[in-house]
């Protein structure tokens, strides 16, 4: 059984004319020529893609948006949480982000440009800064024979440098936390490979943390005699924003040796009212390799005194002591160095380290100050970027020990397709480069402000929130708003099987939320009725958003009452049992029971007929937040029989957990675990999506399995916690792999949300026609549960290769795309639901053969 063909790079690479393979670059993972351009420019979903008759039911809608958005961002001068006028365009230039979790983030382009910047919580800079450069020196018998920055732009600015590289000698390898850039050097008979890493270590709650990349330059001499490189790192003080003009900047260069390791750099200072912020470029000193520095040039000038200053001897020879403040409406940048001799036939590293050093944070209403959780390792005082640098400069061979450990296995398991590999670990981008915080708790929190039942209930301080800090991650980068949990159930896999105590914090959090409540009357956008703004035990759609301050105020959404949603009640349940039972945590476990039996009391009021099952109310009132709904619908019907499995468990749980259960069954009933399967089943093919009785109403929707999915997650959906009949599932799951995926886009693109039975997309609405990558890495696993193997791979290798290969989305993977022209919402967190593919693997016992690449 074949589950996919080919390598998972061969045509990013055709114009890559170099010979030259690297040095330690993977065999697998994202790889791409730096000529390379994609033929398919896509444009951002737009008013103008609404159908006419979407365009009259969201008439409403748009008049109210319009008018919020209009106060949000011209009277308040905020960025709206969703900003549906400005959608980010397509740029495909994006590569691995550098740094750890909840530090911010900088990404580096897959063409070597520093070009997305997430240093203020939550919000994004997409700016492509020039200056952010690394250039090589090669000198032969004390003669500069080739100096070159090493980038194909051709900029208006610094022009007395070299720019220009010809990318066809060059290409990019991603295999997230750690990327490679080669270049091979015409004429030169030099290769460079530059390998980046990131501290991504799975249960690692420390080193993660730290806002650092380390550039690790390997030098290849295929020449018989000795030369001597250098490579420069220039950098500017700031992000590209007008901050950088507004003055007051200022550089020093800064030495640190300790325990016998010297590594030497620039500070550059970013002196701004709230959040200040100072970077840090340095290079290790070691045998054989010096260290020079350029403290202070003018970014926006020819750069000829650096150009010059490097060309002379392969050294930076700055003036001594601090540079000058900047005057307003002036930029001021730096520039540090390395230099080592390279033997004949022979190899030699330089090592270099970014670090940024935020250590407190204000969110958008600047109510309270924060602590980032790599200032309980470095301090609090906004002078740490030297200890970050020398500490990653001397710890990251540990990192990438500890990173290979872990991907050794996967990556050496010949029957996993090796798109698949590029797949699930470039996909964890997002979580560090989601607008991420991970922040401490003040010893004195109270995170239920107070509220405490007679029968006990959440702590004021749970101890995984003491220990482990605060963490929060965006729904996108385009759609603002922390731990949307709708969509964290999708996405929560990663964090579970990789970061458990952090999946555990974020649930004391919105467990938290539940038992509190805000009063505030708002107006929701699409009924355009008042209601409250967070109801005491309904799970909120999220945390808040970063411009107001998040944990005080939740639910920064406010097209819908999500208070009226039928979903987020059961995916609580739902992922609070899948958690206990990876972690086994019983303190966990029974500090979340009341918040379940809570919750699940508030959902009974959407079974208006008493027979066990959610009726929808006839609008979007769930995750398919643009696709109507009324009466039952099975991928939420099956949810609340999930949750009633989950919460009728063996008697050797806690006490609690067993009392609360049988309240659970006397009001459901087992009987309904039996029933629904059969009375929703359509001709014994498949779940109807409602019962409306309207033209979309026996449409196949590829998530109607996303119960069944959590259940087995947790080893369950056999036996006496069978919520449907196996045979039911599977051909749901046959239909949807007939429907869904082979017959939209030849099997090419995944699965679309909705199609109809006669193998048309469902164009009733906005959503029903797009496919939603985190949806379909969940079908997948759902298939791979079942048995189903070649279907699973086959269905998620549509996606990927469609966003990382046709589209040119790597490290931005929308929410969705459409078979033709448009995609939705970059870089989404629902994707990191590929994890659950890597979950449903690992349950089986022997892994399956049958899933190896065509030759």
């Amino acid at each position: 059984m074949e589950a996919s063909s080919g390598a998972s790079y061969p045509d990013l690479m055709q114009k890559y004319t170099g010979s030259s393979r690297g040095v330690g670059v993977p065999e697998f993972g994202w790889r791409i020529c730096l000529a390379h351009e994609f033929k398919e420019k896509r444009k951002p979903f737009q008013a103008s893609n609404v159908s006419l008759s979407n365009i009259v039911n969201h008439f409403g809608l748009g008049i109210r948006y319009l008018i919020w958005w209009h106060r949000k961002t011209r009277v308040e001068k905020k960025a709206p949480f969703i900003d549906m006028f400005n959608s980010l365009p397509l740029r495909q230039i994006y590569g691995a982000p550098l740094g750890g979790f909840g530090g911010g983030t900088i990404t580096r382009g897959w063409r070597g440009e520093f070009c997305r910047w997430q240093l203020n919580p939550g919000m994004y800079h997409y700016k492509s800064v020039i200056t952010d450069q690394f250039t090589v020196c090669v000198r032969k018998n004390g003669q500069t024979i080739f100096q070159q920055v090493l980038s194909m732009e051709r900029p208006h600015k610094l022009q007395s440098w070299n720019w220009g590289f010809c990318g066809t000698y060059a290409f990019y390898h991603a295999l997230y936390p750690r990327a490679w850039s080669v270049y091979e050097l015409p004429g030169q008979g030099l290769t460079l490979t530059c390998r980046q890493i990131s501290p991504i270590i799975p249960h690692d709650y420390k080193d993660t943390s730290l806002p650092v990349g380390v550039f690790v330059w390997s030098i290849e001499n295929q020449n018989t005699e000795e030369l001597d490189v250098s490579i420069m790192f220039t950098l500017r003080n700031g992000m590209g924003t007008k901050e950088d003009e507004k003055g007051g900047h200022w550089n020093e260069p800064f030495h640190l040796e300790k325990e016998g390791e010297e590594v030497a750099g620039i500070l550059l200072h970013h002196c701004i009212p709230v959040n200040p912020y100072t970077m840090a470029i340095s290079a290790r000193a070691k045998d054989g390799v010096a260290v020079s520095h350029y403290t202070a040039f003018d970014p926006s000038g020819m750069g000829l005194e650096v150009w010059r200053d490097l060309m002379q001897d392969g050294r930076l020879d700055s003036p001594a002591g601090k540079g000058p403040k900047t005057h307003k409406g002036r930029k001021t940048a730096a520039a540090v160095a390395a230099t080592c001799t390279v033997p004949g036939k022979g190899q030699n590293t330089l090592e270099f380290c970014l670090a940024w050093d935020m250590p407190t944070i204000y969110f958008g209403a600047r109510e309270k100050q924060h602590l980032r959780r790599y200032a309980r390792f470095f301090g609090s005082r906004g002078d740490a970027a030297p200890a970050l640098c020398h500490y990653a400069l001397t710890c990251f061979e540990d990192w990438e020990r500890r990173i290979e450990e872990w991907q050794h296995p996967i990556l050496n398991n010949r029957d996993l397709p090796s798109w698949y590999k590029s797949a699930l670990f470039n996909e964890l981008y997002f979580l560090s480069d989601g607008g991420t915080v991970w922040v401490e708790v003040p010893d004195d929190t109270d995170i239920t402000g107070g509220i405490r039942s007679k029968e006990g209930g959440l702590p004021a301080l749970p101890t995984v929130l003491k220990e482990f800090g605060r963490f929060a991650y965006l729904e996108g980068q385009e759609y603002r708003m922390y731990n949307t949990y709708d969509v964290h159930f999708y996405a929560s896999f990663a964090l579970i099987m990789l970061w458990p105590q952090l999946e555990l914090s974020l649930q004391y959090d919105i467990a938290a939320a539940v038992v509190k409540e805000d009063t505030t009357q708002r107006v929701h956008l699409m009924s355009g009725r008042m209601s409250q703004v967070n109801s005491k035990n309904v799970v909120p759609h999220d945390i808040g958003d970063p411009e107001d301050e998040p944990w005080e105020r939740v639910n920064a959404y406010l097209i819908h009452d999500t208070a009226d949603w039928k979903d987020l009640n059961l995916k609580f349940v739902l992922q609070v049992y899948r958690d206990y039972h990876l972690t086994h945590d019983d303190l966990y476990l029974q500090d979340m029971w009341p918040v379940c039996q809570a919750v699940m009391e508030s959902e009974l009021k959407f079974d208006t007929d008493g027979d066990g099952l959610i009726e929808n109310s006839g609008y979007a009132d769930q995750t398919y937040d643009g696709w109507a709904v009324t009466g039952p619908r099975i991928a939420l019907g099956k949810c609340p029989l999930c949750s009633v499995s989950l919460l009728s468990l063996r008697s050797g749980a806690p006490r609690c957990w067993s009392c609360l259960s049988r309240w659970f069954i006397v009001r459901l009933g087992w009987s309904l675990l039996m029933l629904t399967g059969s009375l929703c089943l359509i001709s014994g093919k498949y779940y109807n999506y409602d019962n409306s009785g309207k033209c979309y109403s026996n449409s196949v929707m590829s998530d109607q399995c996303a119960g069944q999915w959590f259940l087995r997650a947790c080893d369950l959906g056999d036996g006496e916690f069978e919520a449907f009949p196996k045979s039911h599932i599977l051909s749901a799951l046959k239909t949807i792999y007939d429907l869904n995926v082979m017959s939209f886009a030849n099997g090419t693109m995944g699965a679309v949300n909705g199609m109809r039975p006669d193998g048309h997309p469902d164009t009733s609405s906005v959503q029903s026609d797009e496919v939603w990558i985190g949806v379909v890495y969940g079908l997948a696993a759902t298939m791979i549960q079942e048995g189903m193997m070649k279907e699973g791979f086959k269905t998620a290798e549509g996606c990927y290769r469609t966003v990382w290969e046709r589209l040119g989305m790597a490290f931005q993977t929308p929410e969705a795309y459409c078979q033709k022209n448009i995609f939705r919402s970059l870089a989404y967190m629902r994707p990191l639901s590929v994890w659950s593919m890597q979950l449903a693997l690992e349950k089986l016992q022997p892994t399956p053969n049958g899933l190896e690449d065509k030759p």
